[in-house]
């Protein structure tokens, strides 16, 4: 997320505009929405230890040499091809610790692993963009380098060798794509994902020229909303397994809407601050809670599920991120936040469809063949 943190000197830099810059956020999540299943089935039989750490590898060179573009059409494709690494990081992330844990741990252990990207809004995004404002966007995709360098070395060091999800046979994936409640449940993801990224993609800039913010003030602005994050994904993490997931999710989904609905009384940095709370709450918990419940739904197809749930959720950016763009282009910044509920507004209906039906049919056996 550095170029949502970094999008003011970014443009400013390259010399293009607001929309076009947002475009970095929109592109790399339609590769990671391409690349998380496809990639899935190729990457199927590699030990976990080297798939992770050869991903965190790769997202690490790419961002290094997007930190050397010299313009912005230089810097797309490279970006685009970098994010390939977290295409395969997340999903196989989840895949590998769910049988890494006993059954009536799992959704602790995966929520409590994506933990991570509550804690990288609280010290990553927020030091991006203060990198960003003050010493420039180049600089900030170099950091990104260097710690995705040192998280490749890290999980070399702590991930034991043989962990191997099991590969899932075609049958397996016909399976997830022909269970209506499955996909609706990773409908949910893509929706609640555009909701967010209508607006969220286009913070620092909103910021800047509507609050009268500097760096500092977007910086803690992206600390707060991240340090929000954890707390709600520490406390999904510790009450999914005891008040089901599918409840936590809806809880979350409301809290976001809350955010968006209420986001014109934001008039000032501080009451800003007390906007973006209950979205902060539910940001990041929510698609902890998302995987966990595709998860618990059906066990032996986790990591098609949740390859399958992380490509919703880069398309929901990429979808939230462009037209987004497009909004601000053509209307400014003020129309964002009313296309950004709406869209949450049906992740929160299909969400509750989706529980109904759930409830109401078998859970899916893995299939063979």
């Amino acid at each position: 997320m550095v170029p949502t943190g970094a999008l003011n000197d970014l443009v400013t830099s390259l010399q293009i505009s607001v929309a076009v810059g947002g475009q970095l956020i929109a592109v790399a999540a339609v590769m990671m929405a391409f690349g998380a299943p496809l990639l899935a089935a190729f990457v199927a039989g590699i030990d976990r230890r080297r798939l992770l750490s050869f991903a965190l590898a790769w997202f690490a060179i790419g961002h290094a040499l997007s930190a050397l573009m010299p313009n912005y059409a230089a810097l797309l494709p490279v970006r685009a091809l970098s994010v390939l690494g977290a295409a395969v990081f997340t999903p196989q992330a989840a895949a590998a610790i769910g049988v890494m844990v006993p059954p009536e741990q799992r959704g602790r252990a995966i929520t409590f692993v994506f933990l991570g990207w509550s804690v990288s809004s609280v010290l990553g995004m927020p030091l991006h963009a203060y990198i960003g404002e003050a010493f420039g966007w180049r600089w900030a995709f170099g950091l990104v380098a260097l710690l995705s360098a040192g998280g490749a070395l890290w999980v070399w060091r702590a991930l034991p060798d043989g962990v191997r999800p099991p590969a899932l046979s075609l049958a397996s994936w016909r399976e997830v794509f022909t269970h209506p409640a499955l996909m609706a449940t990773i409908g949910v993801t893509a929706l609640s994902a555009a909701g967010q990224f209508t607006l969220f993609s286009y913070f620092a800039p909103y910021y800047r020229q509507v609050l009268g913010a500097d760096a500092s003030h977007i910086s803690l602005s992206f600390m707060w909303f991240g340090a929000i994050g954890v707390i709600g994904n520490v406390l999904v993490a510790r009450y999914i397994d005891r008040l089901g997931a599918a409840r936590v999710v809806g809880w979350l989904l409301g809290c976001m809407a809350l955010s968006l609905l209420l986001w014109p009384l934001g008039t000032s940095l501080m009451l800003m601050a007390l906007v973006i709370t209950p979205w902060a709450l539910g940001c990041f918990a929510s698609n902890s809670a998302q995987q966990a419940r595709l998860s618990l739904a059906a066990p032996a197809l986790t990591s098609a599920l949740v390859a399958l749930n992380s490509s919703a959720m880069y398309a929901g950016q990429a979808l939230g991120a462009a037209s987004g763009g497009a909004i601000v282009a053509q209307a400014g910044f003020g129309p964002l936040h009313w296309v950004g509920l709406a869209w949450m507004s049906a992740a929160i209906a299909l969400s509750v469809w989706a529980a109904r039906r759930m409830a109401a049919t078998p859970r899916p056996a893995p299939a063979h063949g």
